[in-house]
């Protein structure tokens, strides 16, 4: 945010020198954590109370539902999340659905500003033909699954032995990377066990992931890129013909450093393969492969009763702007599962302007506007469903800098809650029967999936067993239960 973008600091109103200014935060994750951290850090001559409510009865949102398990670096995003729900001056409302278990007009009557972070956990639609067979399935949907969500089944289908998945960002590598590893590699993970069964059974020899453009114009990082390689007994497979540049690729490769690694390791990767064929070491050293294909765009799904059979894609090739254009050939590739990893979708909210066409809150820097493009007082967002589905974990706290920035700037123009007592909102949930969770219920829960990983057979490794970590709990129920025994348990001691 630069410095004329920065809104000028407003004169404190009255009644929040009488008491703290309320806030509530729907979202729990990586964005509705920044916003409330940097709101409690921010200069000011006034208190602040800050409510984070999330959906689920965990914390974290995409970390804990939306990253493959196998992840070393989320661990120090959590850590940092932790520290911070951990300091005892942001309440904590799991297991509390926005729209049906508190509406906006509740909100109101609480709070003097609303901060919407609910992110986006839909799968942007890919129009092909083909899309709707048995078998076609969207990323994020998958992700869940893995991750243990506790909204979708148990259950996933993996009879396929051959597989597609269509993008070139950092949620088709993970996606690709969960299908194609051996499932025993993945208990040093928290992975639940439902899932490790249904990985463990998969029969998957071949998962391709194809790309629109070149090997320069990827949307992975370079970590992403690498941990492709630290899969055991999965060769990666590349194609010379795949390994085109034009002028401004050659002038990304230059002058970004991040592109010229990702570039080089692929390269290598080529260049290595096609010494061994030399060498006369083609043939199959692994059980399973992944393939990474580049210039491939999707043309249509191809079916038989109901099922994928086949995947159609026309070649391109690059125009010399880094953009693609098809050549008119076509390419089939035999699959019978396709993961459409084109990127998420933000969601509506009840009585919140939505824009159908971004997956966005309409929002002017933050603030948020209605249908005649008005800001709405008292109303913000940030992270993904303020910007879109676009940018790194990290990039989200500039855009809640961004946010806050403009809601103390408003500081004069907010609706004044009418009851602001901070045990008024418990008293509105107990009222309705919501069964929400709190922070020392979520330790409680940790603790608890923590225990059950110790408690589980160790996870085999190169270097011999390993305890595993943690084991998640899945069930919404579950996780609510032992959160709020807990929570009864502190009630009762107080």
């Amino acid at each position: 945010m630069t410095e004329k973008n920065t809104p000028a600091p407003a004169a404190v109103p009255a009644a929040f020198a009488a008491r703290p200014l309320r806030v509530a935060i729907i979202g729990a994750g990586p964005a509705g954590v920044y916003a409330a951290d940097i709101l409690t850090k921010a200069e000011r001559d006034f208190e602040v109370a800050i409510d984070l409510f999330d959906r689920y009865p965990a914390p974290y949102g995409l970390i804990r539902y939306g990253v493959a398990p196998d992840h070393p670096r989320i661990k120090g995003i959590v850590k940092a999340l932790h520290k911070v729900l951990d300091r005892g001056d942001i309440r904590f409302f799991g297991n509390v659905d926005y729209g049906t278990d508190l509406d906006l007009e509740e909100l109101r009557v609480h709070y003097d500003a609303v901060i919407f972070a609910t992110g986006a956990i839909n799968d942007a639609d890919l129009n092909i033909p083909g899309i709707e067979l048995q078998g076609s399935h969207g990323a994020a949907d998958f992700v869940s699954w893995f991750d243990g969500h506790p909204d979708v089944p148990r259950t996933w289908p993996l009879a396929a032995t051959e597989i597609a998945v269509i993008g070139n960002g950092n949620v088709a590598l993970d996606v690709a990377r969960m299908l194609s590893k051996h499932a025993e590699d993945l208990l040093v993970t928290e992975i639940p066990d439902n899932v490790y069964e249904g990985l463990r059974a998969s029969p998957v020899t071949d998962v391709h992931v194809f790309g629109r453009r070149g090997p320069a114009q990827v949307k992975f990082t370079p970590l992403e890129l690498r941990e492709l390689s630290h899969s055991r007994d999965v060769d990666i497979v590349l194609y010379p013909e795949d390994f085109e540049f034009d002028e401004a690729s050659d002038a990304l490769i230059k002058s970004n450093n991040q592109v010229k690694t990702m570039v080089g390791t692929l390269t290598n990767w080529l260049i290595e393969q096609e010494e061994r064929e030399e060498r006369g070491e083609a043939g199959e050293r692994a059980s399973r492969r992944l393939h990474l294909h580049f210039l491939h765009s999707p043309v249509e799904i191809a079916g038989a009763d109901g099922k994928v059979e086949g995947i159609r894609f026309e070649r391109q090739e690059l125009d010399g702007t880094g953009q693609a254009r098809g050549t008119g050939e076509l390419v089939d590739y035999p699959v019978q599962a396709v993961y459409r990893a084109v990127g998420y979708f933000g969601s509506a909210l009840q009585d919140v302007e939505y824009d159908g066409r971004t997956g966005t809150i309409p929002n002017d820097g933050g603030k948020v506007l209605d249908g005649s493009g008005t800001q709405v007082p008292g109303l913000y967002a940030t992270g993904w469903i303020k910007r879109g589905p676009v940018g790194l974990i990290g990039h989200t706290k500039g855009d809640a800098a961004e946010t806050i920035a403009h809601l103390l700037a408003d500081l004069a123009g907010l609706p004044l809650a009418t009851n602001p007592a901070p045990d008024a909102v418990t008293g509105l949930l107990d009222s309705k029967g919501v069964e929400y969770t709190s922070w020392e219920g979520w330790l409680a829960l940790d603790a608890h999936e923590q225990a059950l990983g110790a408690a589980a057979a160790p996870a085999p490794t190169r270097e011999g067993p390993v305890p595993r970590e943690r084991v998640k709990v899945v069930e919404r129920a579950q996780m609510a239960a032992v959160s709020r025994t807990a929570d009864e348990a502190a009630r009762s001691r107080a």
